[in-house]
């Protein structure tokens, strides 16, 4: 199973990085698609992998701010990894608040949830770019694969958006009617 140590070792394993740049990790970068991540998660994960000797950190100084730390794998972090890399993953789990509107579409008022899909289908088709550039800049095949599965997610989720709102804008009328009597 995966956790927010496992996911700081794997953003480690590809170069050294403070606190902060493994939180852009989690929020902006590549390792987005997999966990959500604090900081009241990441900075405990860090203490705790340091102390097990998986990694190390130096202190870097910043002009009139505080030292920053830049943590970096070691061997045994490393090896560890790997190990993590060889358990099972869990079951994928998706979750959206999206389709629960969407679930009870009849009882919003009219033109609604037309607006919700709008929305939704602008944030997918961001999202999308997003990865799209990713991709481009892909540096192994594994990454090229993920941003490419990811992509392959987003366009089917455009193309059902686009091909199957009238369900739903049609659900609007009828509640509406529904509703009224």
């Amino acid at each position: 199973m995966l956790d927010v140590r496992t996911l700081c070792l794997g953003v480690l394993h590809r170069g050294d990085s403070t606190g902060y740049e493994i939180k852009k990790m989690f929020e902006e970068g590549p390792f987005g698609h997999f966990l959500e991540a604090s900081y009241g998660s990441i900075y405990p994960a860090l203490t705790r992998l340091t102390e097990e000797g998986l990694l190390s950190f130096r202190d870097e100084r910043q002009k009139g701010r505080p030292d920053k730390k830049v943590y970096t794998l070691t061997d045994r972090g490393r090896t560890r990894f790997k190990e993590a890399l060889l358990g099972q993953p869990a079951e994928d789990k998706f979750r959206s608040e999206f389709l629960f509107f969407s679930l009870f579409a009849e009882l919003l008022p009219p033109g609604h949830m037309a607006r919700l899909i709008d929305r939704q289908l602008a944030l997918i088709k961001d999202k999308a770019r997003v990865i799209e550039d990713r991709q481009a800049h892909a540096k192994t095949d594994g990454a090229r694969f993920v941003s490419g599965f990811g992509q392959a997610l987003y366009h089917a989720a455009i193309e059902y958006l686009e091909n199957n709102r009238t369900m739903l804008e049609q659900e609007d009328s009828v509640g509406q009617l529904q509703n009224a009597q």
